[in-house]
């Protein structure tokens, strides 16, 4: 068992380094190689960029400086339902404020029976599946959710913590095995091969809903299900005489919840393996309903106390204080955390779109391009929520000569529209078609348009490190 977990440590990174430089991004920013002041935040996928680069997911130790990132916003005790998707923002349009969304998405979350859906697709927008992420952090809490997994070979579901230092505690469910949950924890995104362990499930993954709980203490982890608790993790236990740390996740993180599509040819052997084999797009759910799902009813959120000694000089935002990346680096404050436009940063958090002249001459769209605004998104510009201006002309900036991993370009702008759903390539970026009635699980629903960010988000979003 701890030979296939390694193997399949292995492939994920291999998978998320190769997705990064398709991206054109890969040494943008990341493992001391710190993102430039005019494009100051890193973001979990090592591009460089300002606005939804610098919230949720921006690496403080990576980026221009500590302070480059938007302050995140505290952790909020709170049951959350999924009746309606009034509390879900698409990543184009969320700006921080965690008083008007609960969640961030990509790709295009479903609804059907009060419970949310992450849908995967063979084309469309969820073609490289659907990510959830917590707009608030948790710093030690109780997090639990009554979900059930997707089914099938090649399709992974997961429910994660993950911090900005890439401090991560798993559970994750690979479609061919609806007996089992694998566990697994990281320490600033270092590999460890021995720190994966499956959980027996007492029935169908799929067709059952199992409440699935992580207990985050600072000195103590465990992952229960269905209220029994199956495993525990100690600090004490974490300790690397090679560093002299605990090497024991200890950092705000937010929650989040994928689906995708680990069995894709263009994927390594050995993640295809992990993953059961290659996605089947003629197996039952795709073929029914038109895409993979797993469900997801209820998500409770239990915050901790801040561990003992805390600098604490406010009840508002966690912020870094140094580059060590430890819970002895994290400080609460009444620090902002919305930003005014996309195009601003956590120096800049005023920074808006130009307005067009007393003499309503337009403004050039070079005014507003010189930046990425939303990772993973080759060549996206900074036009409003993320899209292109509205002057019309192409105002999209190339991270790289290529498209991604889809075989999508970067290099070109279908709509002038900042109201649309268009953005690079002529591809949406997950801000549309959101159904709110419970139909999502009717036969063969009409397929979705495509996106670069779901592609990113659902890959890197979980399986960076």
């Amino acid at each position: 068992m701890g030979r296939l977990l390694a193997t399949a440590t292995l492939a994920l990174l291999s998978v998320s380094s190769a997705f990064a430089q398709q991206a054109g991004s890969a040494s943008e920013c990341g493992a001391g190689k710190q993102c430039p002041s005019n494009k100051p935040c890193c973001s979990q996928y090592g591009q460089c960029g300002v606005g939804a680069f610098c919230l949720g997911g921006c690496d403080p130790l990576n980026s221009h400086s500590l302070d480059s990132c938007v302050p995140a916003p505290v952790c909020n005790s709170q049951d959350y339902k999924f009746t309606s998707l009034d509390g879900v923002t698409p990543n184009t349009k969320y700006l921080g404020d965690s008083s008007e969304s609960n969640w961030v998405s990509s790709g295009t979350p479903e609804l059907h029976d009060d419970s949310l859906l992450l849908t995967l697709s063979e084309t469309g927008e969820s073609s490289y599946g659907t990510l959830l992420a917590s707009t608030t952090y948790v710093w030690y809490g109780k997090i639990s959710a009554q979900m059930k997994s997707s089914r099938g070979q090649g399709v992974v579901t997961a429910f994660i913590l993950m911090s900005d230092v890439k401090d991560e505690i798993d559970f994750e469910w690979v479609g061919t095995d609806l007996e089992t949950a694998q566990s697994n924890f990281y320490f600033q995104g270092i590999p460890d091969y021995d720190n994966g362990k499956n959980l027996s499930v007492t029935s169908s993954t799929f067709d059952d809903y199992h409440t699935y709980e992580i207990d985050w203490q600072p000195t103590q982890l465990t992952w229960s299900v269905d209220g029994s608790v199956l495993r525990t993790l100690k600090r004490s236990e974490t300790w690397n005489t090679t560093t002299n740390q605990y090497h024991y996740p200890q950092t705000p993180a937010r929650v989040q919840f994928s689906l995708w599509p680990a069995g894709l040819s263009s994927n390594g052997e050995g993640t295809i393996a992990w993953a059961g084999g290659l996605v089947n797009w003629n197996a039952q759910d795709p073929s029914t309903v038109g895409y993979y799902y797993s469900m997801i009813k209820d998500v409770n959120v239990d915050c901790y106390d801040a561990p003992a000694g805390v600098n604490k000089t406010g009840s508002k935002s966690y912020i870094y204080t140094s580059n060590t990346g430890t819970n002895e680096s994290i400080a609460i404050t009444d620090e902002d955390t919305v930003l005014k436009s996309l195009l601003g940063s956590g120096t800049d958090m005023d920074a808006d779109y130009p307005k067009a002249s007393a003499s309503g001459t337009a403004v050039p769209a070079a005014a507003t391009s010189e930046v990425a605004t939303v990772p993973g998104l080759t060549g996206a510009g900074p036009g409003t929520n993320g899209h292109p201006g509205n002057d019309g002309s192409d105002n999209t900036v190339s991270e790289s000569g290529s498209g991604s991993g889809s075989g999508v370009s970067g290099s070109g702008v279908s709509s002038a529209d900042s109201s649309s759903s268009t953005g690079v390539g002529g591809f949406s970026q997950g801000n549309g078609d959101q159904r709110t009635s419970n139909d999502a699980l009717s036969p063969k629903e009409s397929g979705l348009q495509s996106s670069m960010f779901a592609a990113a988000m659902a890959v890197f979003g979980l399986l960076v490190l």
